[in-house]
């Protein structure tokens, strides 16, 4: 009875370690969420799914906030309210894309999410 109850205690305690381990995060699937730089996964890696997956949702967000940009300047006073909304849900959906990345999920992000499916990388 006494070495059941230590081997259970050790598969407790192996489990715990097992859980405590961290994945490995990739920065390539990282940085793709940051602006601009969503452009540097998708020259360097050809290869990994989990990469590729993300720097899609990145480019998708890249160029929404090109376009919101280009509201900002092309229409006055209302495209400016416009574009700050929508520059503040691209920086809420970046946060969201990166959470993504660190729990090591592929999720699409909300609202551009499904047209990043149309990128061919």
């Amino acid at each position: 009875m006494a070495e059941d109850l230590e081997e259970k205690n050790k598969e407790e305690s192996k489990e715990s370690e097992r859980k405590g381990e961290r994945k490995k995060i990739n920065p390539l699937a990282l940085i793709s969420y940051i602006g601009v730089l969503c452009l540097i996964p998708l020259f360097v890696e050809k290869k990994d799914e989990f990469v590729k997956f993300h720097t899609q949702q990145g480019l998708a967000l890249f160029i929404a906030e090109i376009i919101s940009g280009f509201i900002m300047f092309l229409i006055p006073v209302i495209g400016w309210a416009l574009g700050y909304i929508l520059n503040v849900i691209w920086v809420i959906l970046a946060i969201v894309g990166i959470v993504n990345v660190l729990n090591g999920k592929k999720k699409e992000l909300p609202l551009i999410g499904k047209f990043a499916k149309n990128f061919k990388i």
